[in-house]
């Protein structure tokens, strides 16, 4: 067993962004200012938009685009379980209804094929999810948007550096939303940006992020900003950092380098466990795509041991190797349970997926010898509790 104990991630952080942060502090930038403008323009051409609007948080995207798009009681949005509980809650933030379509058992991406039996004339949106970093099939979903006139709101939250046959998300016909949070990708601490090709739609959000305001507050208080300002409408203050954005100037070109590591240390899971039998493995689609692999989530196939899934996760745990819950299905918590219950048995792929499901360890600067070490203690924890 491993002497120290192995997170299921931890950021890479090193002199370049500590010394950016650094010179923040000593700017007197502390807030938004030049650099949240730079790494604005950068991200922006990193994954090919028109516009993007940077932001506190994915969250405070997934809210905003909800009250641009005027979407609220009475209004439906179609999404899938298997994700972080603010997809689903900031939809009913906004007054609206989830409404949630099955998953694929190989990729736990939205299952494309049952989106159309959920549209209904209230439906307004469709938010697929990149789930650990794989992309959803999104041109027959954008075909159905076209056929309902619906928006598509991609939760990219998972999926900065990811490509869709050939297209990095964010560069699409629709609303991308991305998070920088530390167990992600690339991180700013905290943080989001919101990427659309729709001019208007990205100015109401810059209104919506801080107060409403007629202009960027930082540039008023530059050589050549005037104070004036106004208030457009009533806003909301998810105005990112520059002490956020110094970190992501440096993550960014970092990025690829970032997801080749992950993608060999998922490529080495896929080999040491494809002949257990206890384990379902993260399938690929079949289409053209670069997976950004920001987790590696087997299903613990429960019926063949003896324990369950949580208990699998602790004896991980005595032996030194952290592992993470990504994502127990949104319909199986208290709030969704009591508030939108669903037949049993309606979401059967999710249902299966969210007793079965872990993260193991997935970051760049894990160590081969880390690797080896997640590999032997998963295969002990099998054998020692099969059936």
């Amino acid at each position: 067993m491993r002497d120290q104990f192995l997170p299921f991630s931890a950021p890479t952080i090193e002199d370049d962004e500590i010394n950016e942060v650094v010179d923040s502090l000593k700017s007197g930038w502390i807030t938004t200012g030049p650099k949240v403008k730079r790494f604005e323009e950068e991200f922006k051409a990193y994954v090919g938009a028109d516009f993007a609007v940077p932001l506190s948080s994915a969250t405070a995207g997934q809210h905003l685009i909800m009250l641009a798009l005027k979407i609220g009681a009475g209004d439906e949005v179609i999404t899938t379980p298997m994700t972080f509980a603010s997809t689903v809650s900031t939809i009913v933030l906004a007054g609206a209804t989830p409404v949630l379509v099955d998953i694929e058992p190989g990729t736990l991406n939205i299952d494309v094929t049952k989106i159309r039996e959920k549209i209904t004339s209230r439906t307004r949106a469709i938010v697929p999810v990149h789930f650990a970093g794989q992309p959803c099939d999104l041109d027959p979903i954008f075909q159905l948007a076209r056929e309902f006139n619906l928006t598509v709101i991609e939760d990219a939250a998972h999926a900065v550096g990811t490509e869709y046959k050939g297209k990095r998300i964010g560069s699409l016909a629709s609303v991308s939303i991305f998070s920088f949070h530390p167990n992600k990708n690339m991180t700013t601490g905290e943080g989001g940006m919101l990427c659309t090709p729709d001019e208007e739609l990205a100015e109401q959000i810059s209104l919506l992020k801080f107060h409403g305001m007629n202009r960027e507050a930082w540039k008023r208080f530059a050589a050549a900003g005037t104070p004036g300002y106004d208030i457009i409408l009533p806003g909301f203050k998810y105005n990112m950092m520059d002490i956020q954005a110094a970190l992501g100037i440096h993550q960014l070109p970092k990025l690829d380098g970032f997801i080749r590591r992950r993608t060999q240390i998922a490529d080495c899971y896929n080999r040491e466990f494809a002949d257990l039998a206890e384990l379902a493995l993260p399938k690929l689609a079949p289409y053209e795509q670069r997976h950004a692999w920001h987790l590696y989530t087997p299903l613990i196939r429960i019926e063949k041991l003896t324990i369950n899934r949580d208990q699998f996760m602790e004896e991980l745990k005595g032996r030194n190797i952290g592992s993470g819950l990504h994502y127990k299905a949104i319909h199986h918590h208290a709030w969704y349970r009591e508030h939108l219950p669903l037949p049993p048995g309606a979401l059967p792929n999710a249902d299966y997926a969210s007793d079965r499901i872990l993260s193991l360890p997935l970051f760049p600067k894990m160590t081969d010898e880390d690797v080896t070490h997640v590999v032997a203690a998963v295969k002990d924890v099998i054998m020692k509790n099969r059936r």
